[in-house]
């Protein structure tokens, strides 16, 4: 395979990785709207923000799988993963929960690689690209 090939695969198959535990979290969430917005409530969270976790949850994805406006999903996701680490996960004292904000610091920084680096070939964000600058170089030989 070549290194190009190696590069591009990685690319798609790291967006696919960040991206998949928001799109089962964002899913199981629809199923248990109830309980989600009672657990919400206990840690201080209005449950009438689930709807928007929800969306950008399963949005912002699903924007990344796809590699479009990658860049805007990945830092929306990033910020949204902090905001989450800091809100219910904030007792460090106890091993459980130093893990899990831990593991949103280490998901939030995937999300800045991939917002200070793009999505990658192959993504419709390179496609888009691609394709306006074919319709530049048309317009400039016209």
């Amino acid at each position: 395979m070549s290194s190009a090939i190696a590069t591009r695969a990685a690319d798609l198959a790291g967006r696919v990785l960040l991206a998949a535990l928001f799109l089962l979290s964002g899913a199981s969430k629809l199923g248990a709207w109830a309980a989600t917005q009672q657990y919400m409530a206990s840690q201080g969270v209005p449950g009438v923000l689930l709807a928007p976790v929800v969306a950008l949850e399963i949005g912002g994805a699903a924007l990344v799988v796809l590699g479009l406006w990658t860049r805007l999903a990945a830092l929306a996701l990033a910020a949204f993963t902090l905001l989450a680490a800091l809100l219910f996960h904030a007792n460090v004292g106890e091993q459980l929960q130093l893990i899990m904000f831990l593991k949103n610091l280490a998901i939030a920084g995937g999300f800045l690689a991939l917002a200070a680096n793009g999505a990658g070939a192959w993504s419709l964000d390179a496609r888009l690209r691609a394709w306006s600058g074919r319709g530049a170089a048309q317009g400039a030989q016209s």
